[in-house]
């Protein structure tokens, strides 16, 4: 697909403010990870939009009973979950990690939960809802490769410190881990512009992350298909999937370099 001029004159202006800034960030939400056949929660497509939005109470229902949520766990995948197994990195998230590899981004915060920024290169990322194929301690935060991790027990406790664990995923009710959370807000406190891509920008707080740095001066970029919630607070907006939009935008940085 062949990009509009106008699309390529965003993409453009957006380079040179990458260029001319010091400290540059990205937040990603699921519209980055569509182009890898991932269904968004929300929105058109969305799996929520289609079945309804999950309960608000899972971290609460996961204390009240852990032998039966892993129980549930161990028996039945859940169609989300299956459509992470075998997905790969597209264009979007390959730009992102050459972005990091060239020394320009600096951190990548993303709500996604389907390790494909890890997969695609980057490495200083921040995952604000955790990650699939990770469990974690709910007491000292020790996390595990799910495959490194034997669930002899159920439910299994840490082999650190006898806490329950669970799947490193946020679930609704549960606390984001505080030193995460803490380093987001950290890192939008440091950058001068912050690269906005496929996200609605609606679920705090993930959502205040561009608000922190607008309030500082600095600038946005948004990547997106559609419109969003910081479409009007963005300095650039590229109207374009972040697959066919995002290694252009490397080029062009690459040439101001």
């Amino acid at each position: 697909m062949v990009l509009p001029e106008d699309t390529l004159q965003s993409i453009r202006d957006a380079a040179a403010i990458i260029a001319s800034s010091e400290y540059v960030t990205c937040l990603t939400g699921a519209g980055i990870s569509v182009e890898s056949g991932i269904r968004p929660f929300r929105g058109p497509g969305g799996l929520w939009t289609e079945k309804g939005e999950p309960s608000m109470d899972g971290y609460r229902r996961f204390l009240r009973d852990p032998k039966g949520y892993w129980e549930r766990r161990l028996e039945n995948k859940s169609e989300f979950g299956l459509s992470l197994s075998d997905k790969e990195p597209n264009p979007g998230h390959l730009s992102l990690a050459r972005l990091e590899e060239i020394g320009v981004l600096k951190s990548l915060v993303t709500q996604n939960i389907d390790n494909l920024h890890y997969a695609a290169g980057s490495v200083n990322i921040l995952e604000i809802h955790g990650n699939s194929k990770w469990y974690r301690c709910i007491d000292c935060m020790s996390r595990w490769p799910n495959e490194e991790f034997e669930v002899k027990d159920i439910p299994p406790t840490c082999p650190q410190c006898g806490g329950l664990v669970k799947t490193d995923t946020v679930m609704f009710g549960e606390p984001i881990p505080r030193k995460i959370l803490e380093r987001c807000f950290e890192e939008s406190e440091r950058s001068d512009c912050m690269i906005v891509a496929g996200t609605s920008a609606t679920v705090t707080p993930a959502a205040s992350l561009p608000l922190i740095v607008k309030r500082n001066a600095g600038r946005l970029i948004e990547v997106n298909i559609r419109e969003s919630e910081i479409t009007y607070s963005c300095d650039v907006n590229v109207f374009a999937p972040s697959g066919e939009s995002l290694p252009i935008l490397v080029e062009e940085v690459e040439k101001l370099a």
